[in-house]
């Protein structure tokens, strides 16, 4: 009888947790799935995103380089390994995943971390003074998919978690997105749970922009009691 060949290993613990359930958040979003059953890709700009996947699945993954056709440079981590990607395939991830995915099979109790994971991958948060009304400071959280199964999803869990309905756009430029969209009261309730603690693995500039505006908030409430 010939050798056999080295069998597989299982590198990472599927069992559920907070840093998981974020790391599958951030692969649903930034990350891809090839045709061959076992590489997976994590492509992000920030170099900390990358840092916090490894960090999440336990596991020092080196950080790579590539290109995109205008020159662009971005980090990427590639691994393959069988168990994690049959895992990842009965979560509901697909190969060309953004035009496919729907339902998500997160544990209920870490659906939160996943979001933020989501958030962290293609989500974003922006805040700005409304010119109609006076001292009027507006923001909203976004989450962005290429898949309208799985914004509806998204949209739908959220409505039956938190009792939060948002709404969803389209933007058809060159490739098409949905875009979830929640305003101020709404944004307040969804983050609260995302950042539930302040040790919670997350990107950190994204984090920031959003205490910034938060902190604006609080002194606007507290302007309008002193009156």
């Amino acid at each position: 009888m010939g050798k056999r060949g080295p069998q597989p290993k299982r590198i990472i613990n599927e069992t559920w947790s907070a840093n998981l359930a974020y790391a599958i958040g951030l692969i649903a979003t930034d990350g891809c799935l090839a045709n061959d059953g076992l590489l997976i890709d994590l492509t992000s700009k920030d170099r900390e995103q990358l840092l916090n996947f490894s960090k999440c699945v336990g596991v020092d993954f080196k950080v790579g380089s590539k290109w995109n056709v205008k020159g662009d440079e971005y980090l990427r981590i590639q691994f393959k390994n069988r168990f994690f990607y049959d895992f990842l395939l009965s979560i509901g991830l697909t190969p060309k995943k953004s035009l496919t995915m729907g339902k998500i099979k997160i544990s209920n109790k870490y659906f939160f971390d996943f979001l933020r994971g989501c958030f962290d991958g293609d989500g974003c948060f922006y805040s700005y003074w409304d010119p109609r009304w006076r001292s009027s400071h507006m923001f909203y959280l976004e989450f962005v998919s290429g898949s309208k199964k799985h914004i509806n999803w998204l949209q739908q869990e959220l409505e039956n978690k938190i009792k939060v309905k948002g709404h969803i756009t389209t933007a058809f430029k060159k490739n098409g997105y949905y875009q979830l969209k929640y305003a101020k009261k709404e944004a307040m309730e969804i983050i609260k749970k995302m950042y539930y603690n302040p040790n919670v693995i997350c990107l950190s500039r994204k984090r920031i922009k959003i205490g910034k505006a938060l902190e604006i908030e609080k002194k606007q409430q507290q302007k309008y009691l002193v009156k």
